[in-house]
């Protein structure tokens, strides 16, 4: 295995990282700022009030990009499982 077949892999690692992990911390983070607005305007300090809506918005957002999650992680975990075949010789 070579460096740039190492340099290759760890992209493609922290590509799906982002992948899996991007569109759910965005959607959190936008809901946080959303109703983070909504409390400083109507200036209620209420905890639940943040995060309720915020566990919804991140469990609604995973049950619609689950499959693109599991179809993105099985097809790297089968490319990397393919590389290391190759490169152990098997």
């Amino acid at each position: 295995m070579q460096e740039s077949d190492l340099a290759q892999l760890l992209r493609d690692t922290f590509l799906v990282l982002f992948k899996l992990g991007g569109p759910v911390l965005a959607v959190g983070l936008a809901v946080g700022v959303v109703m983070s607005l909504i409390q400083a305007i109507t200036q209620i300090n209420e905890p639940a009030l943040a995060f309720v809506p915020k566990v919804a918005a991140i469990v609604t957002t995973l049950v619609l990009a689950g499959p693109f999650m599991l179809t993105t992680l099985r097809d790297y975990t089968t490319h990397l499982f393919d590389h290391l075949i190759q490169v152990g010789g098997g």
